[in-house]
């Protein structure tokens, strides 16, 4: 077993998928939770709360939208924003076209916040598992070896490498 880091691990993100996540942010803080704050107070209205539905819908859309904001916040206080290497290595915010234990695969390096910015079709994997620390830093011609999860030797040949 490993031992846990203390330090909070940085999120990758685009310039683009941070401005799109401050958005997000605003939007509930102001917006949405002066909305959902009104349903609840709507709803309390109504009378008996223990057997009033819309307002434990209300209430419950409160909290969620509150987890949210939360999430975001440490997500944006945390996250490196970036460009990704124009130079062809395989970097944070890179599209690489590998062969992965045999089997050509087509896939962006960054957190899962920047998938809205990839291509349809290709997935999104963070450069801290363990085939994104294997192949960053290389180049398209290169092949890697690295250990997954269960413990086997995967091979990786990359093939191709673009900036998202």
């Amino acid at each position: 077993m490993s031992e846990e880091s203390t330090d909070k691990q940085s999120t990758w993100l685009t310039q683009e998928a941070f401005d799109r996540l401050t958005a997000e942010l605003q939007r509930r803080k102001t917006v949405e939770r002066k909305e959902i704050a009104q349903r609840v107070e709507a709803a309390r209205q109504e009378g008996d709360l223990r057997e009033n539905a819309g307002y434990h819908a209300a209430r419950e859309e409160a909290g969620l939208n509150e987890a949210r904001i939360i999430q975001l916040e440490d997500l944006l206080d945390h996250a490196q924003i970036g460009e990704a290497a124009s130079d062809g290595t395989v970097s944070a915010g890179t599209i690489v076209t590998a062969r992965v234990g045999g089997k050509e695969q087509i896939f962006a390096l960054g957190g899962q916040e920047i998938t809205a910015d990839v291509p349809e079709g290709v997935k999104v994997f963070s450069p801290d598992a363990p085939l994104g620390r294997a192949l960053m830093g290389h180049r398209a011609g290169q092949s890697v070896t690295y250990e997954a999860p269960n413990g086997r030797q995967i091979s990786a040949e990359i093939v191709d490498v673009t900036p998202l």
